[in-house]
């Protein structure tokens, strides 16, 4: 069993194209013993977001904190807020951004193999 505080995992830039001021943290994952998922949350600043992409994995997703958009693959921005849940299917085109003055904040759920 592991029980952790996300105050104390280490926070990580994301740097790859396409990402705007956003950091990862990994919560638990392959190293942890993690048979299948793996849980990260991104923290993604006012301005910030992800790349406009699309991968052959499932991605699960909670938001914690702040306001946000998870843009699909006609640029339509579907608002996201706290207590909000969104599954991204396998090829979904999609993109996260935060839409608001605050840090946007989310657990994002992957396959290990992903992480």
């Amino acid at each position: 069993m592991i029980i952790r505080r996300l105050a104390d995992v280490p926070a990580t830039a994301v740097d790859m194209d396409g990402v705007r001021d956003i950091t990862k943290q990994l919560v638990v994952g392959s190293a942890d013993g993690a048979p299948t998922f793996s849980f990260r949350v991104f923290t993604v600043a006012p301005g910030g977001h992800s790349p406009h992409h699309q991968h052959e994995v499932e991605h699960l997703n909670y938001i914690i904190s702040g306001q946000g958009a998870l843009v699909d693959g006609q640029g339509r921005l579907n608002p996201l807020a706290p207590g909000d849940f969104a599954f991204v299917a396998p090829g979904d085109v999609h993109q996260f951004c935060n839409t608001g003055a605050e840090p946007f904040v989310f657990i994002c759920a992957v396959p290990k193999s992903y992480e």
